[in-house]
Order: C-alpha cells, then structure tokens, then sequence
C-alpha cells in the first residue's frame, strides 16, 4: 500500500467530477469522523440489545425497566467477549448471531468514516482505524461502568479490550475497502498468496454449511423434542418472540459446535460433558429448543464417524477447486506445474484450518455457575488441525489432479 491512494469517487483512473474546493467542504477531520461513525455503532447496538430485552420485560411479571435495560447492555458486553458475573455465575460465551451483526455495523461504520474523512493517505488510514476502534472501545468501557450494579459485575478492562479489538478489525477491514487501499494491496501481493484466502475462505465455508445442514436435520428428527420443551417453558407469545431472538444469536454457536463434533474431539455443554463421534455424556440439559439435536447419551451412530472423515476431504477439495480456477486465470498460471497448485491447497487449508480455530475459540465460555461454567470446545487446537490435515490432503490432491488435466497442449496451438 503506498500514499497514493485513490480518494473515495476517483478510482480506477477517473477523475472525479466534484471540484477540489467542494471535496474539502464535504469532508471531515479524521477523529471527527471516527466520533460520529463509532457512536453510530455504538447506539446501533445497545439500542438493538436493549430493545429485545424492553420487549421480554413487557412480558414478565418481574423487575424493572431499567433492569431490562442493563440486561440489553450486559449481553452487548457479553458479545464483545467480555465477561459479566451476575451472582456467583460468570457468563462469557458470545452469542455470535449478535457479534457477527456488530461486526456488520462496524464494517459499515469504517466505510462511512473513510467516506466521511476521505483519507487516502496511509498514515491516514492506520490514525483513522485507530481512532475508531479507541472511540468505540471507550464507548464500552463507559457501558462496563454503568452496567455494574450489585450482583452485576463486569470488567471494564474485558469490555475495553474486547470492543476495540472487534472495532479495529471490523473497522480497519471497511476503512481499507472504501479508501480503495484494499485493492491496492491485493495488487501488490504475490498471485500464489493472492489466491490462497479466497480458497481458504471456501473451504471454511464448506465445512460450516455441511455443519449447518447436518445441525438442521438432527432438528428436523429430533421436531417432537422441541414442541415438548415449548410447552415445558410455556413462554407466552411474547416471550416466544424473546426465546426466538435468543436462538437466532445462538445458532452460529451450536453450528460451531457441530463443526467440532464433526473434527472428532467433539464439545461439551458442562463441566464433565462429552458430546463426540466416540460417544456421547451430557446427562440432563436445559429445556433449550437448539439442544433438542443434541444426541441421547451412548454411543453414536456410525455415519457420524464416516462423516469426519469425508467433510475435511470434501471442504479441501473446494479449497483445491478454487486454487486452481484462479490460477489458470493468471497470465503466468500456465507455466506453473502440479506440484505449485498442491502447495497452493494445501496453504489454503492451512489458512482455513487457523480461521476455524479462531471461530472455535470464540464459540465457548462460562454460561453460569455450577455446570455450565464451561461450555464450548476445550480441544478447539485439535479439531481445527484433524479439520486443516484433512482439507490440506483434499485440497492438495485435488489441485494437483486438476492441474495435471488442463489442456495445456491445446491452448499452446491455439495461441500459434
């Protein structure tokens, strides 16, 4: 990335309409715009929180509004990975349907602060994320101090640390889009690499859909399990609304999940729980609809294990797919051989093998005292590996085989 980047308007060689003098007059100082971009952030989500948690509140029979309101805020905090302790319980496990929607809010608000400030420049565009991620993590220290009350405690370090890390990424990813700084770096990186994270971004996603498709048939068996825990819970149709909002940030968790049972070590859902291919130990769970897919203790069955084997092999072979669509496409691809397209698989599925363990990672925590102080995937560095050896054989057999097939001598004659 160099400091000649293309303003917001004039890329790819075009000039831009607008004179010189009207650019200056539209635009803002950089920490102004980082003000008012994270603060819309900001407002977007605790608004968002604290009203699911008004509208649960209008259907209890207990409490207040204002402790409606600290609720919403506490599972703000609570996605943004920093833990709150309520009692003797601590609850840390993020709901990821709402992360990912904070991620979404913080890509859009860096794209509006890189169009707002139009920095171009680089030391620009790194002060500009800086201040974004620092606005947005204060923002959250301020929300920490405020939420704590009695037997509500949360860490205004975690809740610091947690939302400027989330804003610097997610913000600095938006900033780079808009300024156009991303493409010039995709320029500048070698075509090998270049080609490796949309391929490794492939195989991810291979890995969470046949998760998200096996999760969504174990629900479909296991229907009559869900309408008996709706009736036990009896939650009314407001709190159906609440119950649904729960599950829809929960999702991408237990999808997690499945991705880790389908690696082999598996997850737990309490302390000294086991939910594997090898077997199953969980005991009695909470009346939770997304636990109705979760197996009866016992040995499971064998197509689970024939599906451990086969979804790494089959999301590398996409990663191996990809990898070689790509480079064919460069100038340059028809004098690679074989074996460069392997290395190229197998360093996507090394890459994709590092995101699934940064997902695992993130999925688990504490969700309250006694048993379900741990839950999550404790071997989430295994599984991500099983998940990486398996699609780096996929996708290096794959690639390879496909290179070695491409009609190298019929291109050859048709360009003489």
């Amino acid at each position: 990335m160099t400091d000649m980047l293309s303003r917001p308007g004039a890329r790819d060689g075009e000039s831009s309409a607008t004179p010189p003098s009207e650019i200056a007059a539209q635009t803002k100082p950089l920490v102004v715009s980082a003000v008012i971009s994270a603060g819309a952030c900001l407002l977007t989500g605790l608004l968002t929180c604290a009203a699911v948690a008004v509208i649960g509140w209008l259907g209890a029979t207990f409490g207040g509004a204002s402790g409606a309101v600290r609720a919403g805020a506490s599972a703000w905090l609570v996605a943004h990975k920093a833990g709150v302790t309520i009692g003797t319980g601590r609850i840390s496990v993020a709901p990821l349907g709402l992360t990912l929607f904070f991620v979404w809010c913080l890509y859009r608000g860096g794209k509006s602060a890189a169009r707002s400030s139009a920095a171009d420049r680089t030391r620009d565009l790194i002060s500009l994320a800086g201040a974004f991620a620092l606005v947005y993590g204060l923002g959250a220290l301020v929300v920490a101090l405020l939420t704590s009350d009695g037997a509500l405690k949360v860490s205004p370090l975690s809740a610091f640390l947690g939302a400027f890390s989330l804003a610097f990424v997610a913000g600095i990813a938006g900033i780079l889009v808009e300024s156009g700084a991303a493409e010039d770096i995709a320029d500048a990186t070698p075509a090998g690499l270049r080609d490796v994270v949309p391929a490794a971004f492939a195989a991810v996603l291979t890995v969470i859909a046949i998760a998200s498709l096996l999760f969504a048939i174990l629900l479909a068996v296991h229907f009559s399990r869900i309408t008996g825990m709706l009736e036990l819970l009896d939650a009314g149709a407001i709190g159906s609304v609440v119950l649904f909002a729960i599950c829809l940030m929960l999702v991408p968790n237990v999808v997690l999940y499945v991705v880790a049972f389908l690696a082999g070590p598996g997850f737990q859902l309490g302390t000294g729980t086991t939910i594997a291919p090898t077997g199953v130990d969980v005991g009695n769970l909470p009346a939770f609809p997304l636990l109705a897919a979760v197996p009866a203790d016992g040995a499971t069955p064998s197509y689970l294990l024939v599906l451990t084997a086969v979804v790494p092999l089959v999301a590398g072979a996409v990663a191996g797919l990809v990898v070689v669509r790509r480079g064919l496409v460069d100038r340059d691809g028809d004098m690679l051989g074989w074996d460069a397209f392997a290395l190229r698989g197998a360093m996507a599925a090394l890459l994709a093998g590092i995101i699934i363990f940064a997902l695992l990672a993130m999925s688990g925590g504490s969700a309250g005292p006694g048993r379900m102080a741990s839950v999550g995937v404790p071997g989430a560095l295994p599984a991500a590996g099983v998940l990486a050896a398996g699609m780096a054989i996929g996708a290096a057999i794959t690639a390879a085989v496909a290179a070695s097939r491409r009609p190298v001598a019929e291109e050859a004659d048709a360009e003489r």
